[in-house]
């Protein structure tokens, strides 16, 4: 009888375990048509990241048992990021080579508490880590292309000139712990020299900033990278970069310091691309010289050392002009627009003269449609706002110093975020100081005290 009552049982159950098994089937399916239909309705939108984390971890088992995964769904924060960033600092990689690097180390020191430092800026010490670093800076340079790529999350910052307080809040409100512990990309559209009063410690910054993470720093060139320009003493006087270096440092290792800055400056790249959309220069976009190929292109085809002005025997006309274009051009202004700008080739004259061009809607549009690309950003103006709009709100102009440009006392000092879709400005108060670039007798003083000139001895260990 109880034989007869289990076989009984036997169907009823595997009944029951097909039914079960039925229904989930048919759940999986009305699942996977739902997700169809959510794919296919947000086609072509990007989705925001979830900021969790899944944590795997292998279990062992007891004595004789297989050791088993557990997987928990964490919110990833601060503590992901420094777990993250341990891992990574035991992996070899380029940017750890020169991670500790005393060089690197002494300038990063300065940049964070210059009131402190002021023996080392006018030291023996200063002058051989400048030459050391632009050497090394050098051959990082020779590596990158004219155009470089990267990705979003990504900084743009416009023209500097010299202003190591403007740099200073970027540094404390951006990457308060450090560039390397900050995600994303650093882009700087050039013009590091000249018209300011700190241009030996900003470039020293920047290219230690781009010894130590070469894939995660990117330095354009701007126009005051050339040496037509910021050796243009008679002009800019005390506030050229030629000026500063030979009034630290004595006219012979003070040249020879300019000349070292200015064969790095050579090697910059021309023009950055950011997530394929977005194109970073410091003037503007340069005038086709070639049916044959792309005005990326033509950037990527300037030699990879170029003088531009002047330029090395080397470079071409056609070379020469991309480049100078790229460093020197403008967006046309309305009367440009409608008096001087050959509505053809959308270029005009541009009002700085001296075989400067200027770019108008045609332009930007012809460019923009030609490259696939949705924006330019570019620095070279001053603005008030620290940042500018203008073309169709498909042209940003950058500027990240307050100072030095007749802006006026409120002026701001700007610089652009691109995260994904978004594009957020962060500019600087003119409430803002800066604990260690303001001490208590004035940022002004503390920049004119060490601009003493260095004994002429360095001559014989340098």
């Amino acid at each position: 009888m109880s034989g007869e009552a289990s076989n009984f049982a036997a169907p009823n159950q595997r009944d029951a375990e097909v039914a079960a098994l039925q229904a989930k089937v048919r759940s999986l399916t009305n699942q996977l048509e739902a997700a169809q239909h959510a794919s296919s309705s947000t086609k072509g939108k990007r989705r925001q990241m979830s900021p969790h984390a899944v944590h795997i971890q292998q279990i062992r088992g007891g004595r004789g048992k297989r050791p088993v995964l557990r997987a928990e769904r964490e919110r990833m924060g601060r503590n992901a990021s420094i777990s993250t960033q341990k891992v990574m600092a035991t992996l070899p990689s380029v940017e750890s080579q020169y991670a500790t690097h005393p060089l690197a180390i002494r300038i990063l020191d300065m940049f964070q508490r210059p009131s402190a430092h002021i023996d080392y800026l006018n030291s023996h010490q200063f002058a051989k880590d400048l030459f050391k670093l632009c050497q090394k800076v050098r051959h990082i340079l020779e590596r990158e292309p004219r155009v470089v790529f990267l990705q979003s999350p990504a900084y743009i910052f416009g023209d500097i000139h010299g202003n190591l307080e403007d740099l200073h809040f970027f540094s404390d409100n951006i990457w308060r712990l450090g560039m390397s512990l900050t995600a994303g990309n650093f882009l700087f559209l050039g013009d590091y020299v000249d018209r300011g009063m700190s241009c030996l410690e900003v470039t020293a910054y920047l290219l230690a900033m781009k010894l130590q993470l070469p894939n995660k720093v990117f330095l354009l060139r701007g126009n005051h990278e050339t040496r037509d320009v910021n050796g243009w003493e008679e002009h800019y006087a005390e506030r050229s970069f030629i000026y500063q270096c030979r009034n630290r440092f004595g006219d012979d290792i003070g040249y020879r310091i300019w000349e070292a800055c200015n064969q790095v400056f050579d090697r910059f790249p021309l023009a950055g691309v950011v997530d394929q959309d977005i194109f970073c220069v410091h003037g503007g976009i340069p005038r086709s010289v070639s049916m044959d190929s792309t005005r990326i292109q033509d950037i990527l085809n300037v030699p990879k050392v170029a003088g531009i002005n002047p330029p090395y025997e080397h470079e071409d006309d056609a070379c020469q002009q991309v480049a100078s274009d790229c460093i020197w051009s403008d967006p046309a202004s309305e009367d440009q627009e409608r008096h001087s700008v050959d509505p053809e080739t959308g270029f005009g004259e541009s009002l700085r003269g001296g075989g400067a061009i200027c770019f108008g809607s045609k332009a930007v549009t012809d460019f923009l449609q030609q490259q696939g690309f949705s924006y330019i950003m570019r620095a070279h103006e001053a603005h008030a706002e620290g940042v500018a709009v203008s073309k169709g709100a498909r042209v940003f102009t950058v500027f990240s110093t307050s100072k030095d440009h007749n802006q006026g006392s409120q002026a701001l000092a700007g610089c652009i975020l691109v995260d994904g879709e978004k594009l957020q400005v962060i500019n600087r108060s003119p409430a803002n100081k800066n604990q260690h670039v303001h001490p208590s007798t004035g940022f002004h003083e503390f920049v004119f005290i060490y601009r003493t000139s260095v004994v002429a001895d360095m001559v014989g260990e340098l």
